[in-house]
């Protein structure tokens, strides 16, 4: 998955734009690369399998999600990641249970907005 990082980052960046609103320079990403030894997968799957989970608020409609999930899924074939290989789960946490910039997430000033 090395050689398609750069281009995966941009894709998952573009989907959330797009899908959640999220403002162009808001990018947190974090790629956890695993050897073959310590990733064990069905033999259904090949080596491109990879699986993103999202962490947010939570706030989004079923909709925007269904949406995102969507757009990821079409927009991962383009790089050779086949809908087989490709499993997505988001993770909504309470603004109240997430800390961010010395505040709990509910008492953040936000530039975008999360109920969408």
């Amino acid at each position: 998955m090395e050689e398609v990082k750069a281009e995966l980052s941009d894709l998952i960046h573009g989907c959330l734009v797009e899908a959640l609103g999220l403002p162009t320079d808001k990018r947190f990403q974090r790629f956890i690369s695993l050897d073959s030894d310590d990733f064990i997968y069905p033999l259904n799957r090949t080596k491109r399998y990879t699986i993103l989970e999202l962490s947010m608020f939570e706030g989004r409609t079923v909709e925007v999600k269904k949406q995102l999930i969507h757009l990821l899924f079409k927009r991962c074939s383009a790089l050779g990641i086949a809908e087989s290989d490709l499993e997505i789960t988001i993770f909504e946490t309470l603004k109240h249970n997430w800390g961010i910039r010395g505040v709990p997430g509910d008492e953040l000033d936000l530039s975008y907005r999360v109920e969408v």
